[in-house]
């Protein structure tokens, strides 16, 4: 039995990220990004300004560095989570989203951990950067959750039921007239 067809609309399979993405999960998830961008604007606009004159050259350019790609990886985060919050709400289709998810970034924006300075940058920005780059992940695995195109493979389903194919048989041998 290898008849089979594409899944019709109505026919489609409950979308699981979609219902994550409007849960109590995604509003924590949310809640914590938010929070996380007021942290670290806190921080470098504060504490991180006067920490980052006392550093020597090579870790002065590592927060230079780091705290540029840690400000861009917050706002490409915040933005994704405003336009599913927008979607949750009613203020944007999903398809909407979408369009303008292609917009951000959410991948390609690591640190250099290993890099030089990095060891003497001070323990605040490593801490904010850590912590946003394990935000990035839970980010990027709820997008693959909602915005994955299904496989040629995972779009068919079989097209009858074996069981109701042998009802069909066996109420066709009892109909059957003989000849």
């Amino acid at each position: 039995m290898n008849d089979k067809r594409k899944v019709r609309p109505g026919e489609a399979p409950v979308a699981f990220g979609a219902k994550l993405a409007d849960s109590d999960s995604f509003k924590t998830l949310f809640r914590d990004g938010m929070a996380l961008v007021e942290e670290a604007a806190d921080y470098l606009d504060g504490d991180g300004r006067d920490e980052a004159k006392n550093l020597p050259r090579v870790a002065s350019l590592a927060y230079a560095t780091e705290s540029m790609r840690l400000t861009t990886r917050l706002m490409q985060m915040a933005s994704w989570l405003l336009l599913q919050r927008a979607v949750n709400e009613g203020e944007m289709t999903a398809e909407q989203a979408g369009q303008e998810k292609n917009k951000v970034r959410l991948h390609g924006l690591s640190s250099a951990k290993d890099g030089p300075g990095w060891e003497e940058l001070p323990p605040r920005l490593r801490e904010l950067i850590e912590q946003s780059l394990h935000l990035q992940k839970r980010i990027r695995h709820l997008d693959g959750l909602i915005y994955a195109q299904p496989s040629e493979e995972e779009a068919i389903v079989p097209a009858s039921n074996p069981v109701s194919d042998q009802i069909g048989l066996i109420a066709n041998a009892f109909a059957a007239k003989p000849s």
